[in-house]
């Protein structure tokens, strides 16, 4: 079914508007995803935060091109989402949980990070980079560990001295 121009404009808009207001985008392509997955996928990244816009290339082209990002754009096959937020990796990351699960169906093509184009490998690697919290809590547990071993030493020294 065809489209009228207002309402190709109105969508170019739409996704104009996602991309402007992201940190970072992921271009993934999806074949054959059962709804019911699909549903489940929405309702997991809009519960962190991330957005996800299925979208005509062409019109995707059209938006890409007026907002003006360095690079190369990737090569898009297939069916189009847009996935995006507020977070660098959180799109990326939490679409990336997905892409493990439905390996056949669902797939990263390529994205934007920090306003430059980038790659499969590159989202990939972007995607492997654990959340702000998990960093926060993997850099505490470090610094406490020797701590936490200083304590055992002096509490086996204690032991030994009232023995």
């Amino acid at each position: 079914m065809s489209i009228t121009k207002a309402d190709k404009k109105e969508l170019v808009e739409k996704i104009s508007k996602a991309l402007k207001g992201s940190k970072s985008v992921v271009f993934a392509n999806f074949h054959h995803l059962v709804v019911a997955d699909d549903m489940s996928m929405r309702r997991a990244l809009r519960k962190e935060g991330v957005g996800y816009l299925v979208v005509r290339k062409t019109l995707a082209k059209i938006a890409l091109k007026d907002a003006g990002i360095a690079g190369t754009m990737p090569e898009f096959q297939g069916e189009l989402a847009i996935v995006y937020g507020d977070d660098l990796t959180a799109p990326a990351r939490e679409f990336f949980t997905f892409q493990k699960k439905y390996k056949d169906n669902v797939k990263i093509v390529g994205g934007i990070f920090e306003g430059k184009y980038m790659t499969v490998e590159e989202m990939t690697a972007i995607a492997m980079i654990p959340s702000q919290k998990t960093l926060y809590a993997q850099f505490v547990n470090l610094i406490n560990s020797p701590i936490q071993r200083f304590a055992v030493v002096l509490d086996a020294i204690a032991k030994t001295k009232t023995a």
